[in-house]
């Protein structure tokens, strides 16, 4: 019986560098594609439509910086929300459609740009529209999340007839 341990032993070490170890994969979410960064722009804007500037903030990464037309970098989700309380005012509807998106060969970020449109109402109850353009960049978070990290815009002239 001593005499076969070893043979046992040495047959076990064989088969364990031969044969593959096969363990069960853990599923993680599937990977993002252009369309989930589209369908990821058409929640973020439902968020600011419902629920004002806290909707739209919610999509923000915390160390996100934002590149506002002609003004100064806005760096950090917290300083980003002072100026976001306008979408707080029932008059003020910011619409946007994105026109392309990209991702990253790693899966861990993409971007997105379009077009924009704020509608709101002048100091004479006038309605008023802005266009413009945006980009996006989105990156996944620890949390599998994907949160805006960067986000432009730049003013267009009205659209011709």
């Amino acid at each position: 019986m001593k005499s076969f341990l070893p043979i046992l032993v040495i047959a076990f070490l064989v088969a364990t560098i031969a044969l593959p170890i096969t363990s069960p994969s853990v599923s993680a979410s599937p990977r993002a594609t252009t369309e989930t960064l589209k369908q990821l722009e058409g929640e973020f804007m439902k968020a600011a439509a419902e629920k004002g500037s806290q909707g739209y903030m919610s999509y923000y990464a915390d160390d996100s910086v934002e590149v506002p037309n002609g003004g100064p970098l806005i760096v950090g989700k917290a300083e980003i929300a002072k100026g976001m309380g306008f979408l707080d005012d029932k008059n003020n509807r910011l619409i946007w459609t994105p026109v392309g998106a990209d991702i990253s060969a790693s899966g861990d970020l993409g971007y997105t740009y379009g077009n924009f449109e704020f509608h709101a109402k002048d100091k004479d109850g006038k309605a008023i529209v802005q266009y413009g353009k945006y980009t996006s960049i989105w990156k996944l978070q620890k949390d599998g999340s994907w949160k805006v990290v960067l986000d432009m815009g730049n003013a267009s002239p009205d659209p011709k007839p």
